[in-house]
């Protein structure tokens, strides 16, 4: 069995990111029926909008994840391709990771600047990856 590298973990925590996002935001409807205000699987993105407060920030950063995640993975694929240092790569994995994160934290928390610091060097560390040798 082949092991994986730092930068294929950080890939597989990236897709899930999204996903425990969505659970943050859904987690105000757990445990109810739908009629006293639980989660409507009929109606997900209906129920969603009606959110407020840290919920309907855990939802916004579930739709930012998503949106995230290409540039992620088209820069691991070309750093592969050009067979960038492994070290390097999953250093910028992990940074990438940090970043997202802390932004994640930040925007369910309410605070927008550093949110907004964190999504560039997220964004950084991906783009960074078109560039390694």
């Amino acid at each position: 069995m082949t092991q994986l590298t730092i930068s294929q973990l950080c890939l597989l925590v990236a897709c899930a990111l999204p996903v425990v996002c969505a659970s943050l935001a859904k987690s105000k409807g757990f445990g109810k029926r739908r009629r006293d205000g639980g989660f409507d699987n009929n109606h997900p993105r209906e129920w969603l909008a009606k959110l407020d407060g840290w919920q309907a920030r855990a939802n916004a950063a579930q739709a930012n994840s998503w949106e995230a995640l290409p540039v992620f993975i088209a820069g691991l694929f070309v750093a592969h391709q050009h067979q960038a240092a492994q070290g390097t790569v999953d250093a910028l994995a992990l940074g990438f990771i940090a970043a997202r994160l802390g932004y994640i934290g930040l925007y369910v928390a309410d605070q927008a600047s550093l949110r907004s610091l964190l999504w560039v060097a997220g964004l950084g560390a991906s783009a960074a990856l078109f560039f390694v040798r």
